[in-house]
């Protein structure tokens, strides 16, 4: 059953996903874009000479999830998602930040009347670029993304 997104909140899935796409780094490193990045992809507050555990980095991973998902769900509004749509999304907005979600083409599908479903899943196969450059970890994440949003589409 699909629920208002603002009602919503980034799951276990979710988090499980993202450190496995992010990975793990102790020491803080540039990006493909160049923003200082640790742990598991946390880039707010980063400088180069940060440090982190894994524990830690499992921590702050998990609360940055939770804030994307809250800000995700602030631009989606009260449009009906279900659980792994709202992981799918959620999993971009951390990927390429909450003020590009929310100005995406992919929300204002969603946010139509009413809304497109399949066509705001086939955004995510748009957002495969970094720095200008197509990036083959960046199209196997966009389609895993977008097999979860289309569950129950696809069969």
């Amino acid at each position: 059953m699909r629920k208002p997104a603002m009602g919503l909140i980034a799951s276990a899935a979710l988090v499980a996903s993202l450190a496995g796409y992010e990975g793990y780094r102790a020491a803080a490193y540039r990006d493909a874009v160049g923003v200082p990045t640790l742990g598991f992809g946390t880039t707010a507050g980063v400088t180069l000479a940060d440090r982190t555990d894994p524990v830690r980095a499992v921590q702050r991973l998990a609360a940055d999830a939770q804030a994307h998902a809250r800000e995700a769900a602030r631009c989606i509004g009260d449009v009906p998602l279900y659980q792994h749509e709202f992981d799918a999304f959620v999993d971009l907005a951390y990927n390429v930040g909450t003020p590009a979600f929310c100005s995406s083409t992919l929300v204002k599908k969603l946010r139509a009347t009413p809304p497109d479903y399949p066509g705001a899943c086939a955004e995510l196969l748009r957002w495969v670029y970094a720095g200008g450059k197509r990036l083959r970890g960046l199209e196997l994440r966009r389609a895993e993304q977008y097999r979860l949003c289309m569950e129950g589409y696809l069969q």
